[in-house]
Order: C-alpha cells, then structure tokens, then sequence
C-alpha cells in the first residue's frame, strides 16, 4: 500500500516512523516545507515549484515538486493538512484546499485524499501561533476537531485522528502537565520518542485497518510498558472517533 503525505514538519512527525512499524506492509513518502501552509502548497502547485524535501522515514532524500512526486509511483493514498497554527481556523482552507483536492484528484485519480488531523501544542508552548488560540490548549485541540470536521464532511475525507491521539495520551501520568515525559520536543513538535511514536502507530491502524498492538516495532532507548500504553492509546482513538 502506497502512501504519499503532503505537509511540513508535523506530517514528518507522524510518518517517521511508520515504514517500521508497518513492517512492510507501507510504502511512504512523505512531502515537507517547514511551516507550509495549505495556501503555500496550493501556489507552489501553480508554479510547479520544487521546494519539498521528499522523505523516507523523516529524512529528505532530494528536492521534489508534487508534481514530480505525484509521478513517482501510483498512490493509494494522499494525505493533506493544514499548517498547525492555523489547523483550527477554518477561514484559512479556501480556496487552496478545494484548488488541491481538485488538482490531485485530476492527476492522481486513482488515489483516496484523506485528510491529517494535526494535535494541539503543549500547555507551555512559546509558538506564537498559539495566540490564536489564546494559548489554551484544549482550546486549540476543539477548534482543530471542529474545523477538520468540517472539512473532512466538505470534500468525503476520512481523518487520520493523530491529534486526538495525542490529546488521550497527555491524560496518561507519564505524559500528564510537569511529568518527565512529554510529548512534544519544544512545545509544538512532536518528541522524537514516545510522540512520534504514537502518530505513527494511529497511522498504521489508519491505513492497514490492524490493531497497534500488533506492532513489534520499538523505537531504540524507550521503554516497552510505556509503548504497551501507547498503542492502547491508538487503538482507544480509534474507539472514541466516529
């Protein structure tokens, strides 16, 4: 199974660990500009602009148009999102999205477009996008919920729900507000640990339809209860999400 991710560096969060963990079973790549925004793919669509890194497992192995990128191989699936400080904030979709789905869907007809459910920064995040939000993070949590809805309802998107994984996860006590751990590596990111972990576990359930706890990949130096919680976790989102 085939999958392509358009986005930035959260879509390069959630997929860098995915071929591992699917063990085969996926073959992804993964589009990204740092902070890229779906009006900034929509402009570099129309320019034909080779500005991406085109990834494998989280690390750019060349620059690449979507154009290019979309002849590279014949996709199952193609991922979009929106920028994470604006993934709440449903007056900055149009017209990009509906000029890229309608792109996509005309040079890549045999692909399914689904649509990235991106989380909400942590309780102390600096960015300054979190203004948006008031800087609360449930707050920015039920505005993304809210908007992807929307959107996902708008174009026939299923959601890949890494946000609410995400947000489960910050109520266990090892990811809790002050615990040790966090989720996040610098308020936003997600940790190169147990966060990006968790985004590709929701992933690989999304995409393979197969419980996470079928999932023999660890990622080197964490901790093996810990990750038991984790793919509960992503099986639990799958549960609570219509």
């Amino acid at each position: 199974m085939k999958v392509l991710c358009i986005g930035n560096s959260f879509s390069e969060d959630a997929t860098a660990y995915l071929q591992k963990v699917a063990n085969g079973e996926l073959y992804v790549r993964n589009l990204a500009i740092g902070g890229c925004s779906l009006e900034r793919h929509y402009n570099n669509i129309v320019g034909n602009l080779s500005d991406y890194g085109y990834e494998i497992d989280g690390e750019s192995i060349r620059i690449s148009s979507i154009e290019e990128a979309l002849k590279e191989n014949d996709w199952d699936f193609i991922s979009v999102q929106q920028v994470s400080h604006y993934s709440g904030i449903i007056d900055t979709y149009e017209p990009f999205l509906g000029e890229i789905v309608k792109y996509l869907r005309e040079n890549c007809p045999s692909a399914k477009l689904v649509l990235h459910r991106t989380w909400a920064y942590d309780d102390l995040s600096d960015h300054e996008g979190f203004a948006n939000y008031g800087r609360d993070r449930k707050k920015m949590y039920n505005a993304i919920v809210d908007t992807t809805n929307k959107v996902a309802e708008k174009y026939g998107f299923d959601i890949i729900p890494c946000g609410d994984a995400i947000e489960l996860a910050r109520d266990l006590d090892e990811f809790k507000a002050g615990a040790p751990l966090s989720l996040n590596r610098d308020g936003f990111h997600l940790s190169f640990d147990y966060g990006r972990y968790l985004a590709a576990l929701v992933m690989y359930r999304f995409f393979t339809g197969k419980s996470a706890q079928s999932v023999g990949f660890e990622p080197i130096g964490t901790d093996s209860d810990i990750n038991k919680k984790l793919k509960e976790t992503a099986d639990r989102t799958f549960d609570l999400i219509p």
